[in-house]
C-alpha cells in the first residue's frame, strides 16, 4: 500500500526518475526518425514491381506486426549484437550506449513494420492523375515520388506518425530489461535501494501520463487544424 514514508523514501531517489526521463525522451525520438527512415524504404519497396523486393518487405513486415516486441528486443540484444563489441561510453553522463543502442534498434525495426503501412496508405491516397500529369510534364518517376506524391502523402499521415511518437513513448519501457537506464529501470532501482515499489510505480504513472497525454491533445489539435483545408 502506499504510505508517506514510502514516497519520502522515493523521493530521495527523484534523480532517477529525471535521467529515465531524458533516456526515454531520446529513445523515442531516435526511434521514430530511424522508425521513420526505415519504414518509407519498406514501403517503397512493397510497392515495387521488382517482386522479390516487394516479397522481402511483406515477409518483414507481417514478421515484426506477429511477433512480440520483447522477443524482438531480446533476439536484437543477446543475438544480435551478443558478440559486438560497442563503445562503451555513457550518453548525457549516464546512459550506457551499449545498452542504449540496442534498444533503438529494435525499437526502430518494430516501429518501421507499422510505420511503413500508414506511408504505404498515405502514398496510395495520392490521386494517381497526379502522378499522371506530372509525368506528362517531363518528371521522372524519382522527382514525381519525392517531390510531388511523398509531400502530400506525409502531411495526410503526420497526425498517425506523432501518434506512433507516442507510442513509442510507451513501449519503451520495455527497454529497462536490457538495462537502458529509462523510466522503468530507476522504478526497479528504487524498488532494489527501498523494498518499495507502489510509490515508484505510481510516479512512474504520473510521469508517462504527462508525457503522453498533452502530445495526445497536441497532436489532435493540429490534426483538427489540418482537416479543416479539406472541409467545404
Amino acid at each position: 500500500m502506499f504510505s508517506a514514508s514510502g514516497f519520502a523514501k522515493t523521493w530521495q531517489y527523484i534523480q532517477l526518475f529525471k535521467e529515465g526521463l531524458i533516456c526515454t525522451l531520446s529513445l523515442s525520438a531516435l526511434t521514430v526518425i530511424f522508425g521513420f527512415i526505415l519504414a518509407l524504404v519498406l514501403a517503397l519497396m512493397r510497392m515495387s514491381k521488382f517482386k522479390p523486393l516487394s516479397w522481402f518487405a511483406t515477409c518483414y513486415v507481417e514478421l515484426f506486426r506477429a511477433t512480440p516486441m520483447l522477443v524482438q528486443l531480446f533476439i536484437v540484444y543477446y543475438v544480435v549484437f551478443a558478440k559486438a563489441s560497442l563503445p562503451s561510453f555513457k550518453l548525457f553522463g549516464f546512459i550506457r550506449f551499449e545498452r542504449f543502442f540496442p534498444g533503438v534498434v529494435a525499437l526502430s525495426m518494430n516501429s518501421g513494420a507499422y510505420l511503413s503501412e500508414i506511408i504505404r496508405a498515405g502514398i496510395q491516397s495520392i490521386d494517381h492523375g497526379q502522378t499522371e500529369a506530372s509525368r506528362s510534364l517531363g518528371l521522372s518517376s524519382k522527382q514525381t515520388l519525392f517531390e510531388i506524391v511523398l509531400p502530400q502523402a506525409i502531411k495526410n499521415i503526420l497526425p498517425a506518425i506523432a501518434n506512433e511518437f507516442v507510442t513509442i513513448i510507451k513501449e519503451s519501457s520495455i527497454c529497462y530489461t536490457i538495462g537502458v537506464q529509462e523510466i522503468m529501470y530507476a522504478v526497479a532501482s528504487i524498488k532494489g535501494a527501498t523494498y518499495r515499489i507502489a510509490e515508484p510505480l505510481l510516479i512512474a504513472t504520473a510521469v508517462y501520463f504527462c508525457l503522453t497525454f498533452p502530445t495526445s491533445k497536441i497532436i489532435a489539435y493540429f490534426e483538427r487544424r489540418m482537416s479543416r483545408g479539406y472541409k467545404r
